[in-house]
């Protein structure tokens, strides 16, 4: 959509004002600014022209106009075209201090990012299958009673107890944890080989029964879907200063409880070389379309491994959202980069 440049600043202005009042603008307000140079009646026209190519519209019979999904649109696309001229937010996302733990990073980046939008912030984690096992304990706690910790490359840990009819024999337990991590070490997560060294026919029977119960285990570590998304923030997208804005209240409950539904969203943006946005009725999700999503990928120099994303109303500071998930995106891009490097 071609528009003037005239146009653009004063789409610019009516966006800013009404995300920090939330009121419609009028052209009076914005021809009494400081670096507008055009009355109001040269304001006016403009606003007219915008509304007729689709980009504000008036809410009610008040004077004032409000920005829609398509000018809102527009805004944004010129905030991405400005790139390095966003400004910087008063908080910065920082992972400087954490350990290097991948969940414990996603977890920080989402209430950070949180804090710094006050929005809700989402972060999928790295797809296990991109993980290698780094280490298998396997433990005796009763007489009848094992279990096995398995430790992948990225620091993420999977426990599973084991119940048995008949003692253990501790020796046995002890061979298995040498074994493990004799021919387990290192390999994919979600390999096939995992599986055939657990039922490799050059063991004795005892000892392929007995792994044969910890198989469990490693197969749950791909079925780990519904723990991939860390989310933070859903008390601030609710809060009363917002709720009018969410009429679709209860279908948005219902995306935030069904993570799957959440997680194929940002699958989206796992394909965009910068910052990706769905603005409103741009979402294909029914219940997502008076929001807006803010999303850019983190991963290797030549892998994306997930998504950092906050999620608000339409009327949300989008200056601020895309400089924090940027941000949080390099921050988490430096960080796996360390730690799939160890």
């Amino acid at each position: 959509m071609e528009i003037t440049s005239r146009q653009t600043f004063i789409l610019r202005k009516l966006v800013k004002a009404h995300v920090d009042s939330q009121l419609p603008v009028g052209s009076k307000w914005i021809a009494e600014q400081d670096d507008v140079p055009w009355g109001p009646s040269t304001v006016r026209a403009e606003l007219a022209r915008l509304e007729e190519v689709g980009l504000l519209e008036h809410p009610h019979t008040s004077a004032g106009r409000v920005p829609t999904d398509r000018g809102y649109r527009v805004y944004a696309d010129e905030l991405l075209a400005a790139g390095s001229r966003l400004p910087v937010p008063h908080q910065r996302v920082e992972l400087s201090a954490m350990r290097r733990e991948v969940d414990e990073a996603m977890r920080a980046t989402t209430e950070q990012l949180s804090q710094v939008t006050d929005l809700l912030a989402l972060v999928t984690a790295p797809p296990i299958e991109t993980a290698t096992i780094h280490r298998v304990e396997v433990l005796l706690l009763q007489p009848q009673v094992a279990m096995v910790v398995i430790i992948t490359s990225t620091g993420g840990v999977t426990k599973r107890v084991i119940s048995y009819e008949e003692p253990v024999d501790p020796g046995l337990a002890a061979w298995a944890g040498s074994y493990l991590n004799e021919a387990l070490g290192n390999m994919d997560v979600g390999s096939r080989m995992v599986l055939a060294k657990l039922n490799d026919p050059a063991l004795n029977a005892p000892e392929r029964d007995f792994l044969g119960t910890l198989v469990p285990a490693f197969t749950e570590l791909e079925q780990t879907a519904e723990n991939n998304l860390f989310m933070e923030g859903a008390a601030r997208l609710l809060s009363e200063h917002r709720f009018q804005e969410l009429s679709q209240i209860a279908g948005l409950m219902q995306v935030l409880e069904h993570r799957r539904a959440l997680l194929g969203v940002l699958r989206a943006s796992l394909t965009q070389p910068s910052v990706y946005l769905s603005i409103g009725a741009e979402n294909p999700t029914p219940e997502l379309q008076q929001l807006s999503i803010v999303a850019a990928n983190y991963g290797l120099a030549r892998r994306n491994l997930g998504a950092v994303s906050v999620i608000g109303p339409v009327r949300m500071d989008y200056p601020v959202a895309i400089t924090a998930v940027r941000e949080a995106a390099r921050e988490l891009s430096r960080f796996v980069a360390e730690v799939y490097d160890e």
